[in-house]
């Protein structure tokens, strides 16, 4: 079942109950099913449980995708226990909103997949034609700025602080020879729209987006940031009373497993990249 979610969602106090209690018999089999419902952002999250629901039934599990369109109301409505788990994303981003809010008790119950964020320009066919002064623009998350700047050091475009990392901000930007500008106060989901406007040199835009926007990142990126050693996974997180919950244990089990990591692979073709498990 599919449900669309523009803010935090009014859920029925069945679905807001706890994994499991939301039980009935299973057709046949003399168990119970017990009902998941899972926050995800459409595309790639919410078509890779779509296809995953198949398995999770012959598991006893009933998957309820709720689909959110930004970064903020999922993690809100998992610790308001609206939610049982979310799949949405990456690991840095994860811990940096556990350190900023102080009720996000939440726990990483494994990886599923990256999605390598590239560059897109309306003017520039790569980053070295990148002018002085070239207006850079990336999303608010700052998670994503520290890869998005280890990427611009690795293209060879500037140089970090060392010992930067992740967590790298402009303000540890030790070298910018082609003095890129950098604009980092839009929300992530509206970055496809600023490409199409033709607005900045070149803008920074995170694959489900890309692709939920009819963008290819490996046709229309003028780079694309590599997928080795690449810490930014995406993860399933649930509270952390639930660390130890079998039912997204299974969740987690089927996503993980060859026949769902061939959807991605086939389904995406390169622009979400299954993790090493």
């Amino acid at each position: 079942m599919k449900k669309t979610l523009l803010g935090v969602s009014l859920l029925s106090t069945a679905v807001l109950a706890a994994c499991g209690s939301d039980s009935e018999s299973g057709s046949g089999s003399g168990e119970e099913t017990e009902t998941l419902t899972v926050g995800a952002t459409s595309v790639p999250h919410a078509e890779i449980l779509e296809f995953a629901e198949d398995q999770l039934a012959e598991e006893n599990v009933e998957l309820e995708i709720e689909t959110f369109n930004d970064y903020i109301v999922p993690n809100e409505s998992l610790a308001s226990e609206e939610i049982d788990a979310n799949y949405f994303q990456h690991i840095p981003y994860l811990e940096d909103q556990m350190e900023e809010n102080d009720n996000f008790d939440f726990v990483n119950m494994g990886g599923i997949h990256i999605e390598p964020i590239g560059v897109y320009s309306q003017e520039y066919d790569s980053l070295d034609a990148l002018p002085d002064g070239a207006e850079i623009i990336m999303s608010n998350s700052v998670a994503d700025h520290g890869r998005i700047l280890q990427m611009l050091e690795q293209e060879g475009v500037l140089t970090l602080e060392e010992g930067a990392g992740v967590e790298a901000t402009v303000d540890d930007i030790a070298e910018n020879p082609k003095n890129l500008q950098f604009q980092a106060d839009i929300d992530a989901a509206t970055l496809p729209q600023v490409y199409n406007n033709g607005e900045g040199d070149a803008v920074f835009i995170n694959s489900n987006y890309a692709i939920d926007a009819d963008l290819s990142p490996q046709e229309d990126a003028i780079a694309l940031e590599s997928p080795e050693d690449n810490p930014y996974v995406n993860v399933v997180a649930a509270r952390a009373e639930d660390e130890d919950n079998e039912t997204i244990q299974t969740l987690v089990d089927v996503l993980q497993s060859d026949e769902t990591q061939e959807f991605i692979e086939e389904e995406y073709d390169g622009a979400v990249i299954p993790a090493e498990q």
